[in-house]
Order: C-alpha cells, then sequence, then structure tokens
C-alpha cells in the first residue's frame, strides 16, 4: 500500500534531523550509507532508532515498501499484549525493560496496564479457582463459563499497547534523531548493499517501479518481518531455518470497557478493543511453502475464517459463550478478516525474536509471536552489536 510521512530536510548526519523521501517526485541522489534498515516495522524502525542513539555519526537510511508505518504488515495487526506469562525463563530482565520502555520512552501509544486471565480446564501450579478471579473482576463475568474453565492464574502486570504507534514514534524518532527514511520503494538485497525499486501508482491504480538505484551499505539489516528469510535465500542464496503462518484476528463484538481484563483460554486470546474484543488465535505450526491462505466452512457456509482458526474456536465455544453468538464475525471472504503472515524464528510457533548474523554486513532481524513482549530488547540487542556497544540497559 503506497503510503507518506510529512518530509523533513537535513544532512542526516550527528545532530541534525534526516531526511524523508515519501514519493518518487523527490529526487533520491544517495549511493552509499553506513547502514540500510530494510523494513519500518516496529523491529526495524526500533532498532534505528537505537542505532541512532548508539552510534550518532553512522550514516544510516530505512527503507520501507509502504508508508509508516506500513498498513500491510504485521506490526499494524500485533495483539499489542505485554504479560509475564510468555516470557522465557533467564529473560525477565530484557522483558521488563521493554514493558518500561513501551510505557514511557514513546509518548502516546495507548498503554495500558490490564490484567490477564489465564483460564484453564485444568488445575496446576500457581492456578486458583476461576470463581475467585470473577470475584476480583467482575468484569469478565459473561465471558467464560467458570463449569469449563474452573481454574486459572492472573498477570497482574500485563498490560495493552498499539505497536503500530511504537513503529510510528520510533520512525518518526530516528529521523528526528538524524537517520534518513525512503517510503514506497522495495530494497532487494545485493552483495554489498541493496537495489531500491521507487514505487509509484499509475492511473489505472497499478504499482510499478519508478526507477532503480544500486546502494552501498557497510551493514545491511534485514527487518522485512516474514518476507526477510525468503529474501535472504532469494536474493542472496542463504538458506534459514525460519518460518512463517498466516494468522488472522477474528472480531467478537461482546462488549469491553477499560475495566475488563484480558482473557486467555485454549491459546486464545480475547483482547478488548475498541469497545469490543480482537481475537488472537494460537499458531500451531508453521505454514508450508506456497501455503496460500483461503477460508473455511461453517455449517457449510463459507467463512473468512482460515479452517485451522475456525476449529479453535468452535472447540472453545462450550468455554467462552460469546463464540457462538452473532458477536463473531467470521466474514464471508478471506478479505473480511484482518490477517497477516507472521515471522516464526527457528520454524517454532514458541520461539522468541532473534537476530542472525546471515552473512558479512547482513543482518536478519526477526519479532514473531513473542515480540509484544521481547521485540524491543532484542532490536536494542541488534543495534548494540552493529554499533559496538557492550551493555544493555537491562543487564
Amino acid at each position: 500500500m503506497m503510503g507518506s510521512m510529512a518530509g523533513s530536510s537535513g544532512t542526516g548526519g550527528a545532530g541534525a534531523a534526516g531526511r524523508v523521501w515519501a514519493h518518487v517526485g523527490q529526487a533520491f541522489a544517495e549511493t552509499a550509507y553506513d547502514v540500510v534498515v530494510v523494513g519500518a516495522g516496529r523491529m526495524g524502525t526500533a532498532c534505528a532508532l537505537f542505532l541512532r542513539r548508539l552510534a550518532p555519526d553512522l550514516r544510516l537510511l530505512i527503507v520501507e515498501r509502504g508508508g509508516l508505518p506500513n498498513e500491510e504488515g504485521a506490526t499494524i495487526l500485533a495483539p499489542g499484549v505485554w504479560t509475564a506469562l510468555d516470557v522465557p525463563g533467564g529473560r525477565e530482565r530484557e522483558a521488563a525493560w521493554v514493558r518500561s520502555a513501551l510505557e514511557h520512552d514513546f509518548g502516546n501509544v495507548s498503554f495500558q496496564p490490564r490484567p490477564l486471565l489465564d483460564l484453564h480446564r485444568a488445575e496446576g501450579t500457581g492456578r486458583v479457582p476461576s470463581t475467585d478471579l470473577l470475584a476480583r473482576f467482575p468484569a469478565a463475568a459473561g465471558l467464560f463459563d467458570p463449569a469449563a474453565l474452573p481454574c486459572g492464574q492472573v498477570d497482574e502486570q500485563a498490560a495493552t499497547y498499539r505497536p503500530g504507534a511504537v513503529a510510528l514514534a520510533c520512525g518518526q524518532g530516528a529521523v528526528q534523531a538524524g537517520a534518513d527514511l525512503l517510503l514506497n520503494t522495495h530494497a532487494h538485497l545485493t552483495p554489498g548493499g541493496v537495489r531500491l525499486d521507487r514505487l509509484t501508482v499509475t492511473n489505472t491504480h497499478q504499482i510499478v517501479t519508478h526507477e532503480t538505484h544500486e546502494l552501498r551499505a557497510g551493514v545491511v539489516v534485514v527487518a522485512m518481518g516474514a518476507d526477510g528469510p525468503h529474501a535472504a535465500e532469494h536474493d542472496l542464496g542463504l538458506h534459514t531455518a525460519h518460518g512463517r503462518a498466516y494468522r488472522q484476528l477474528p472480531r467478537l463484538n461482546t462488549p469491553s470497557t477499560d475495566q475488563t481484563p484480558t482473557l486467555r483460554a485454549g491459546g486464545l486470546t480475547l483482547r478488548p478493543q475498541h469497545g469490543g474484543f480482537t481475537l488472537v488465535p494460537p499458531i500451531h505450526h508453521r505454514d508450508p511453502h506456497g501455503y496460500r491462505p483461503t477460508g473455511g466452512r461453517l455449517t457449510s457456509v463459507p467463512v473468512g475464517v482460515r479452517r485451522e482458526t475456525l476449529e479453535d474456536l468452535i472447540r472453545l465455544m462450550d468455554a467462552l459463550p460469546p463464540l457462538s453468538t452473532d458477536a463473531l464475525e467470521v466474514g464471508h471472504s478471506l478479505a473480511d478478516v484482518p490477517g497477516a503472515w507472521l515471522a516464526l524464528p527457528q520454524g517454532r510457533v514458541g520461539a522468541p525474536p532473534t537476530h542472525q548474523r546471515l552473512t558479512d554486513g547482513v543482518h536478519l532481524l526477526l519479532g514473531g509471536p513473542l515480540a509484544d513482549t521481547l521485540g524491543l530488547a532484542v532490536a536494542y540487542d541488534l543495534a548494540g552489536a552493529v554499533a559496538g556497544v557492550a551493555g544493555r540497559p537491562w543487564e
């Protein structure tokens, strides 16, 4: 999707604001940068912002195929749920640093402390009767059946926020700190740099390449989300073990308020948002190469929710009664249900965000299912590695 951002002028050096090229009418004549970040989702923009702070003398360019933020990427549809329940052992300090940064460092990203109720059908360590949870959180009444989900636990520190707003704040902050930003441009990885195809829209609404530039770069950070591993293989011939999965986020129009907790049951998260709920289904496996998302069928009627997600929703209808009402939007076709490709580091659904050196001067940066809780820390870690800075703020 062709996008734009208000431009600014400057040299891009230390202490000066960077430049923004939003469309092909703005001439682009640069031939080399110290660092090029490909992708302006929250991982890429955060890495760029941290790198400008850690190494302000490096000339840095962010390249994005769409606008800022990209309305077609995984960032804009990310759940935006920070929870300690998702933190792998040993990474608690990183997660706590991310939570603090989300609350204090990026302006208004709709950060809101909101407890998360993790509900289960069986007893377990740390779980209490779900009737006790209902007594504490009456706003959850009617959302789940305590007989079907008799126990659970609560994450008191959980919070919600808007990942798209984080990406916008980081991108704008990076430009204000001296990074250049090139929008509506498709980047191809090349040995020693990138090839840039600047895109425009014809009068018949076709997106075409207007002009091409070869750009040298000392370091390239590939922050293209689920497209990153494919770009590494297609453009550079480098095989990776990473995967991807197509995740849809159906809408549940059951009322919610600021006092409604986030719920999780059977891997399905009910995220209060816009007076209702966004449903975040579990990811069971990577999608095979060449898979194209298709809708499923509900009582023989075609719907927009893919079959795997539909089966999860049907399986939970007894435990979460609103799912069996007209409040659940399943659409008539795939286009009716928001969805995006999500990166799976190492091809595993529970793997945390990561960065990987692909070859000399080329680094892959991936968020994935746990990006809400750990993504910013991994982006900072890569920025620190590129800048040659020892020590991390959570240590």
